[in-house]
């Protein structure tokens, strides 16, 4: 009788068990909400970006190990790759995706049709082909665009080197958001009675050739958000310490690493805000295709005090007492 009494026991804590466990599936749908994320290489911008989105995500109940899962995947700077990753994440039938970069994310919208895609550290999704509109999507990619206040970083070089003729622009020509930024910087560069002279390098080893064909040829360095010449920006600033030339950036992790200024946004932020529209998406309050992509509206002026006394640049007072000055790390 005994045996037989712990018996039904058993089975009814198994019964138990096992209504709980197909009632929680009713409700949640998943066990465990699978989110693959890929970069199209590994630099402290694009790093910051994937942190804010994962760090916005915990804040708010998911949380890795608990009940959601990550496929980080870095490209490495290679197409081949970047399309690799996007078609594993299909097979893989993950529940979201964020693509961070321009290349990265064309992969992945070109081979994933009925998955959410977050974007984020793109500069202009609707060139891309990534969306119809930046107002309406149209297609299951939405997310945050990183375009930067080019007028203002074009100002900076006025403001630090007053007497700039020249100026020379650094960029991956196979970057769709880098030439969309170099047609800016022409323009821009043409109602400030700036010269432009143009440099290209296909991958970051040929960063440092670039550069270097830069000097004695222009009076600054103007470096874009492309994730080729940011990945390898040290080539950069050591070709302009050598030469007295200095850098203006496109983003403030730059500035960290060695060049002179930026006025930009902060990418750890803008992650954040892709994660927040990831939730939103995640709880079913809205859907990628009518989900406006978004922009960061507070910028901020960065200038690296060492890198002011590696080229020989000094800090006007005005600029100085407004600006996070910061030193190499």
């Amino acid at each position: 009788m005994k045996n037989k009494a712990v018996l039904l026991v058993l089975v009814a804590l198994v019964v138990v068990a096992g209504v709980l466990f197909f009632a929680f599936r009713k409700d949640t749908g998943k066990d465990v909400l699978k989110v693959g994320i890929v970069q199209i290489v590994e630099h402290p911008a694009l790093d910051a970006a994937r942190e804010g989105f994962i760090d916005f995500l915990a804040e708010n109940g998911y949380r890795e190990g608990e009940n959601i899962t990550y496929q980080i995947q870095n490209a490495q700077g290679d197409m081949a790759n970047a399309n690799t990753i996007a078609q594993q994440f299909k097979n893989a039938k993950l529940d979201l995706i964020l693509a961070i970069a321009t290349p990265t994310a064309q992969a992945v919208a070109n081979i994933i049709k009925d998955t959410p895609i977050l974007i984020t550290a793109v500069t202009d999704p609707v060139d891309a082909g990534l969306v119809e509109s930046a107002e309406r999507p149209g297609t299951n990619v939405t997310g945050t665009n990183d375009m930067q206040p080019m007028a203002d970083q074009f100002q900076l070089i006025r403001d630090l080197v007053p007497d700039a003729a020249t100026v020379g622009i650094i960029y991956n020509a196979g970057e769709t958001n880098s030439v969309a930024q170099v047609r800016i910087a022409r323009e821009i560069a043409g109602k400030m009675n700036l010269n432009i002279v143009e440099v290209t390098a296909d991958n970051s080893a040929g960063v440092l050739q670039a550069a270097q064909s830069l000097a004695g040829r222009v009076d600054v360095i103007y470096v874009p958000t492309d994730n080729t010449v940011v990945s390898a920006i040290s080539s950069v600033v050591k070709v302009a310490e050598e030469n007295k030339i200095p850098i203006i950036a496109g983003e403030e992790n730059s500035v960290f690493q060695g060049a002179l200024a930026t006025v930009g946004i902060n990418y750890y932020r803008l992650g954040r805000q892709t994660g927040e529209m990831a939730l939103r998406i995640l709880k079913g309050e809205a859907k990628p295709e009518t989900m406006p992509i978004e922009s960061q509206k507070e910028t901020e002026l960065v200038i690296n005090e060492d890198a002011a006394k590696a080229m020989g640049v000094a800090i006007p007072d005005e600029l100085r007492a407004k600006a996070r000055i910061v030193q190499n790390q």
